[in-house]
């Protein structure tokens, strides 16, 4: 009997993922990352000026100071916030006692398109900084102050973060992907931060352990409430007809939309249907052609609306944006899918509100409880009116 193997970079040790060569064993489960040399890890303290041009509410500056504190400590934080509370800028402060330490620090999501704009406004808020990007075919630089990645890119930084920063831990492809958490933690050196707007049962339990501490925070910067979806089931002719009206209504106010649909074919279908009654549109998808080009060209106007499959569900700020999700019912859909594509909405101070509709040829409870989950949300925002 041969004696168990164990991934040393991913922590597999399933016999029915593992293979031999020349009579030693291998993990199939992440043969494609293999760890590349080792990165210089010097220490030193650094100057880490934060660079905003604004401030932060009192609820932010009260979770900023917990995580501050809580890392000084040796504890690990989640921070529970809805869209567009501002978890990015709660994180500032702790990042920047980090680097002000001389300690290795990451930022991770596990999307490209949101590594990508996600460091144009950390290289603006860390002006005097070097922070970098590290994702799949831009990764001949992997050292800096900051290192903004994605989480399948943490193969590379062996024990390396003593701070790591990881956001969106529920979106694919790092939901419930065992091969990326192990690399996750593989690459970790000190402590960490998680955070979501729809973080899973698990995971809040993981988060109730002793050396783990749980922030909240169910109110946007702006202090105005979430938008409330409206459902609307019909039939798929009746679907499409209201599809057009609305799309029409909005155009007309000159206001820029998202049209999600649950699948590439569904996607192009239905921006084949909207271009020849509706100018100014496009389309974007995972194999989308300069799909960043697109995406660009459409916060600079150039398109007043694009069709897009869940690839637009996060990380993506537009001013006055609204939001159609045509077969909201999709099994693609779930709960936490529909929080982030309405969190889309009213995310500007200077536009706080919008629409959001759920357009569906059946009932859903996952568009129910997504709902439901919003009002809730809203509800402290409501509360603390009241007893002002």
């Amino acid at each position: 009997m041969q004696n168990e193997f164990v991934c040393p970079v991913c922590g597999n040790k399933d016999i029915r993922s593992i293979g031999y060569l020349n009579g030693k064993p291998y993990c199939r489960m992440c043969i494609k990352y293999i760890r590349r040399e080792e990165i210089n890890n010097d220490a030193f303290p650094k100057n880490a000026p934060i660079f905003l041009n604004y401030s932060l509410s009192e609820e932010q500056q009260e979770l900023s100071n917990r995580l501050l504190d809580n890392y000084k400590r040796g504890i690990d934080s989640l921070v529970a916030a809805v869209c567009g509370s501002g978890k990015t800028e709660i994180s500032l402060q702790v990042i920047q006692y980090a680097i002000n330490c001389g300690e290795k620090v990451a930022f991770a999501v596990p999307r490209k398109d949101v590594v990508i704009e996600l460091t144009n406004r950390l290289k603006e808020i860390f002006k005097k900084n070097r922070v970098i990007s590290v994702y799949g075919g831009h990764n001949k630089i992997v050292n800096g102050d900051l290192i903004v990645l994605t989480t399948h890119q943490l193969y590379r930084y062996n024990h390396f973060f003593s701070l790591i920063v990881l956001d969106e831990i529920d979106a694919f492809p790092f939901k419930n992907n065992k091969v990326l958490e192990s690399m996750f933690y593989g690459s970790l050196n000190g402590h960490y931060i998680m955070m979501s707007a729809t973080p899973s049962d698990e995971v809040l339990k993981h988060f109730k352990q002793k050396d783990k501490d749980i922030l909240n925070l169910d109110i946007r910067f702006h202090r105005h409430p979430l938008p409330v979806p409206i459902i609307y089931i019909r039939n798929k002719v009746l679907l499409v007809i209201k599809l057009l009206s609305l799309l029409d209504k909005f155009l007309k106010a000159n206001k820029p939309v998202f049209v999600f649909a649950p699948t590439i074919e569904e996607c192009e279908n239905v921006f084949g249907l909207l271009k020849y009654r509706f100018r100014g549109g496009n389309f974007v998808h995972s194999k989308r052609e300069e799909r960043n080009k697109i995406i660009d060209d459409f916060r600079n106007g150039k398109y007043r609306f694009l069709v897009t499959t869940s690839v637009l569900e996060r990380g993506v700020t537009v001013e006055n944006l609204q939001v159609i999700v045509y077969l909201a019912a999709h099994q693609i859909y779930d709960k936490g899918t529909l929080i982030q594509i309405a969190g889309r909405v009213g995310r500007k101070k200077e536009a706080p509100t919008g629409e959001v509709y759920y357009l569906s040829d059946r009932d859903s409870i996952q568009m129910d409880l997504a709902r439901k989950e919003i009002i809730r949300a809203n509800e402290s925002l409501k509360k603390e009116k009241h007893d002002d």
